[in-house]
This record gives C-alpha cells, structure tokens and sequence, in this order.
C-alpha cells in the first residue's frame, strides 16, 4: 500500500455488543422480554459470518472489544477513524414500535460504550440506528442524538416495503437535512419480515442472496433520483454502503438514456440523473469487485468518477473483509488519497 497523507477512514466497521443483556439494559418492557437478539433468521452464511481471527482471546464476538479491534484493524493499518455501523436488525419487524425501540437501545448502547467509555481518541464515530416502519419516530430518533459529537450519519437497512424515493420517507430526509447528516444505507433485512425481496423471488441459498444484494442498492438509488428526493432536500447526502461498486456506471449509462426521452415525466428533475451523484451520493468499496486484469477495475473507477464518491471500507469483522493492503491494486497518489481519506473526511466533516 502506498503511504498516505493522513490515515485512513474506515467507512464500514461494526461494533458487536458482548451478548443480548448489553441491549436489553437499554429496553423497557415489553420490548425487554420479547428482544432475543435479532439477526436474520434465515438466509445466514452457512460456515461462519466473521472472520474466526476477530473473535476476541477474552471471549464474544468479532467486533466486541475495543482493544482488541485498535490492535488487530486500526494500529495494524493506520486507520484515523472508524465510522461504525452497528447491526440491529430491527427494521425486519411489523411492529413498528418494537422496531423504533430496538433502534433506540443500539443507540443508547452505543453512545454509552463505544463512542464515550471506549473512545478516549476518538478514533470511533457512530451512525444513529432507525427504524423506516415509522418514519416519524425515525425522525425524532435523529432529533434526540443528533448534536451528539461522534454521532455523524444515520443508518438504516436497504431492506424495505417500498422504494427510498417515495414520499412516506420525507421525514427522515428532512431530519437528516436539518441537522447536516448523511444518511447510510447498508444490506441485512432484504425479504426479511416486512420486507420485500429485490428479486422477483425468495433465493434458494445465500450465495444467491448475498450476490444480489446490489440489486436493492440500485433500485433505491434510481428510486431517490427520479422522485426528486435531491431537488426537494438539496442538502441531503446518501452514502450506500456495502451494496458493490462496479454496478454504478452501467445502471447511470441506461438511467441518463431514459431520462433523455422520458424526462417529461418526471419535470423535477432539473439535471440527468448521473449529474447528481458527486453531490449527493457516496459508496463505499467493500465488497470490491476485483476483475482480471486489474486494468478493468481503475477502468470502472474512472468511470464512476471514483475520485469524487468512493470511499474506502472494510466491513471489519465479518467475514468478506477487504484488508485496505490488499483490496485495491496499486492506485495512482491521488485517487488512493481520495478513496482512503479524503472523501470521508469531507463528508464527516473529520
């Protein structure tokens, strides 16, 4: 890896609590006793879902204690910042209060531990958890954490009953407008309780699943463009994280063609809709797709205008991690500064 100006920011790192009791001191009853930890239920890796390394030597999961994550991911790799994603699962669920109050003890739990007992450096920075089912709860779940100091996105599951572009989710955006928050989108309860599976059926195994995972990432995105989400909260910012890289420049080539024809139809829109990425939207870059030769991949880099949205994440500890030495090929100075660094801290505000 070349050497960098600054450290890197890591987009996509995820704080595991030690056991369920960690979250459940943050619930009220009822929610207390009907709170079994979540995950998926199905559609789970059928050999191990972390990295068998991460696990900590006193015990928990991968992710579960800070020392050990600093020595094995951040002092290892000169990492700034970690910018954590923590996985509730809570916007599988058709009751949407349990859902918000799942929401509600991540974030509880998280400001309690790592971004405040855990963070004397500050090298950890947080995202607020919603739950989508309630838009309006969502919003003033924002509202409640977002002068927090390391709090700086919000986050939900790109699991969902309908496209992000639709109206029932204004107040989410307005919030995250308001207070100058990007919004992460991250995969993990696509067709899982509530929601609606992105291909026209339920996969029959995980690789199925998890390959297509994309497919929910491009139908928000084109969802957000043509329903004028970015000429209604202009100052809005969406980051997709762990939804692929390469998809991008394809999926604009045929929006943009659309729209050229099409464009009467949706008279908000003031620009094509690949104009709109580099102020709006942002990816993250695990899972890489890392084509042969290498040349293929700074070719889709360059297309997708890489230098501008991409930034670089891990999904330390799970179990497709990208190690930042070995995920890209040798870049040139510049765009490695942009992807490692520069483009989050911009964003973050770091």
């Amino acid at each position: 890896m070349s050497q960098t100006k600054r450290g890197i920011i890591d987009c996509d790192v995820h704080p595991y609590p030690k056991d369920k009791d960690e979250i459940k001191a943050f619930l009220s009853q009822p929610w207390k006793d009907r709170y079994n930890s979540g995950g998926r239920g199905f559609f789970g890796n059928p050999v191990h879902g972390e990295r068998l390394d991460s696990r900590p030597p006193g015990g928990g999961p991968g992710g579960s204690d800070p020392d050990f994550l600093r020595e094995q991911h951040i002092n290892k790799f000169g990492i700034d910042h970690c910018i954590l994603l923590p996985r509730a699962f809570c916007n599988l669920h058709p009751d949407p209060d349990f859902g918000t109050a799942i929401a509600a003890a991540y974030n509880e739990w998280l400001a309690a531990t790592w971004l405040s007992k855990y963070n004397g450096d500050g090298v950890f920075k947080g995202s607020i958890t919603i739950a989508h089912q309630d838009p309006a709860a969502a919003a003033a779940e924002i509202e409640r954490w977002a002068d927090h100091p390391h709090f700086v996105q919000v986050m939900t599951d790109s699991g969902a009953r309908a496209p992000f572009g639709q109206r029932q989710y204004y107040p989410i955006y307005e919030a995250c407008e308001r207070h100058g928050l990007p919004l992460a989108i991250h995969p993990g309860t696509d067709g899982m309780g509530i929601n609606i599976q992105p291909t026209p059926g339920y996969p029959t195994h995980y690789i199925e699943w998890h390959t297509c995972l994309s497919l929910g990432f491009q139908a928000h995105l084109v969802s957000l463009l043509t329903e004028g989400v970015f000429e209604r909260f202009p100052g809005l910012k969406i980051v997709l994280v762990e939804g692929g890289v390469a998809w991008l420049p394809a999926l604009m080539w045929r929006l943009d063609a659309e729209y050229k024809a099409l464009r009467f139809e949706v008279p908000w829109m003031k620009k094509r809709p690949s104009e709109y990425l580099r102020e709006h939207v942002r990816l993250t870059s695990q899972p890489l797709e890392r084509p042969e030769p290498d040349k293929f991949l700074l070719q889709t880099l360059e297309m997708m205008d890489a230098e501008h949205i991409l930034m670089f994440s891990s999904d330390y500890p799970h179990w497709d991690f990208d190690s930042p030495q070995f995920a890209f090929p040798k870049l040139p100075e510049a765009l490695h500064q942009s992807i490692f660094s520069d483009n989050a801290r911009a964003l973050y505000r770091l």
